[in-house]
């Protein structure tokens, strides 16, 4: 008999530990939920911040990270999304100035020729320096277009094996009448065999063609070098001239979306054609950076893995 009262004691005392765990847990959950409720209602004022400390063993800790995560998540949107806001202001802004200033000057010109204010050879000039003028101004339009695609993710791709060494050499070919025409040398460094590689061919062909162009533009040089080299599983297209160099105030600027020095802002540079060639080269999984050079002037280096 006392046998079986020690099996009921016993018994009794594994359910009254079992239902004070059961409402322990159940406490702590109506803690946890009471916590979540707050949370949401920070959150969905607008506090982002906002975060739920949970420990391991806690029955709602899958929730409350999910919470968590959503939060941080949300918070690093919105983080960017002002800084999106910001940029785009700062675009209008120079817009405003890049636009407005070539184009007021245009309509100058031409209202000059229009009432016969300039006749004869001042008349010639007129007509030229107008017309250089439009042709600047259009070339900053189709940038702009560019860089708008680019950023809106709208640029299609078409990705293929090409040869890069046959592709540049393609490229230079249609330079080497600027080179001269500007009286700059050139050296070229491109080995005669096949050097395979994905590509968008026409967005290979800006990059390269957006560094000749600031090259010639801006580096106030008289040389140009061109080498590609293999290095593991990368190709190192290096492009360099003799130039000036970049100041060290504005070298970490120099692939931002219309930056121009002080210095480039008297030349036709429109602060796109940089920032327009990091854009398609991180479209080809590859980095590039500029750096001056010991000897004098800048090197650009894009590097670009050899399969994607």
């Amino acid at each position: 008999m006392m046998n079986w009262f020690y099996i009921l004691a016993f018994v009794l005392a594994i359910c009254l530990i079992i239902i004070f765990y059961l409402v322990t847990k159940l406490q702590r959950v109506a803690e946890q939920i009471s916590i979540i409720e707050d949370s949401l209602g920070d959150i969905k004022k607008g506090n982002w911040n906002r975060r739920i400390l949970v420990n391991e063993n806690d029955m709602t800790k899958t929730i409350c990270y999910s919470i968590n995560d959503i939060a941080i998540n949300s918070q690093t949107q919105l983080i960017q999304l002002k800084q999106s806001e910001q940029a785009y202001k700062r675009l209008m802004t120079s817009l405003s100035h890049d636009v407005k200033t070539p184009l007021t000057s245009l309509v100058g010109y031409l209202e000059a020729i229009q009432k016969k204010f300039v006749t004869g050879e001042e008349k010639e000039e007129y007509i030229e320096v107008a017309l250089n003028k439009a042709h600047h101004l259009k070339d900053f339009v189709e940038s702009l277009f560019d860089w708008v695609k680019l950023d809106a993710k709208e640029q299609v791709f078409q990705l293929k094996q090409s040869d890069i060494n046959e592709l540049t050499r393609d490229i230079l070919a249609d330079w080497i009448p600027t080179f001269e025409e500007n009286r700059f040398d050139y050296h070229i460094d491109i080995s005669d065999e096949e050097c395979l590689i994905q590509l968008d061919q026409n967005s290979y062909m800006r990059m390269v063609n957006n560094l000749l162009q600031n090259a010639i533009a801006h580096s106030k040089g008289t040389k140009i070098n061109l080498k590609i080299m293999e290095k593991g599983e990368e190709v190192i297209v290096q492009i360099s001239d003799n130039g000036k160099g970049i100041s060290p105030h504005d070298m970490p600027h120099i692939f931002d979306r219309l930056y121009q020095s002080d210095e480039s802002r008297s030349t036709n540079g429109n602060g796109l054609g940089l920032a327009i060639a990091k854009e398609l080269v991180h479209l080809h999984k590859g980095t590039i950076y500029a750096e001056n050079s010991l000897s004098g002037g800048t090197v650009f280096m894009i590097k670009l893995p050899k399969a994607l």
